[in-house]
């Protein structure tokens, strides 16, 4: 059987407000959950512009660490903790989610796992969004990051929870990371 090559992802929208959000997609936890925090942000073009039509999803712990294995995260009751989330941007760009600050999965520092999709993307990018106090020291990924290029995935604290800005260009480009073969 002959090898079939690998084809480019397409841009094919932007359509993402039209068919991939649903009621709850951006509330990993209940607004009045114990520990429910705000993780929010803007996602800026190469211009600095703020891109109105991306997507942004949230993958991450719970706050003791733990993976959320339960099936049916589309279906949001408002109480139970899904690990992960989706939100379109608005139109100044910018995307919020209610969550659970992340905590220390398998010793790790912990972290928020983000994918944009936007226009002009051919394929998704992956980065991460570490918490303000994250030691570089204990971390791979940002060990490996010279200082300036390490700011790009650090939140910021904003009104008890987290402000995490991402460029997808640019001077401030936020440092995005290849995944499971695929260049980010």
């Amino acid at each position: 059987m002959p090898e079939l090559a690998c084809t480019p992802g397409q841009t094919v929208g932007p359509f993402f407000h039209l068919a991939l959000p649903y009621p709850g997609d951006s509330q990993l936890a209940g607004d009045g959950q114990a520990g429910a925090i705000r993780l929010h942000g803007t996602v800026y073009d190469g211009a600095g512009e703020p891109v109105p039509d991306a997507l942004v999803e949230l993958w991450q712990p719970g706050p003791d660490g733990s993976i959320a294995r339960r099936a049916g995260s589309l279906r949001r009751d408002g109480e139970t903790f899904t690990g992960w989330g989706r939100c379109a941007t608005d139109t100044a760009g910018q995307y919020s989610f209610i969550t659970l600050t992340p905590g220390t999965a398998g010793g790790r520092t912990p972290f928020f796992a983000i994918t944009v999709f936007a226009r002009g993307l051919l394929d998704r990018l992956f980065t991460r969004a570490y918490l303000p106090h994250a030691d570089p020291a204990s971390d791979p990924l940002l060990a490996a990051l010279d200082a300036a290029r390490r700011t790009t995935l650090i939140c910021a604290e904003e009104n008890g929870g987290y402000r995490f800005d991402i460029h997808l260009q640019g001077a401030n480009e936020t440092v995005f990371l290849t995944h499971c073969g695929v260049a980010g």
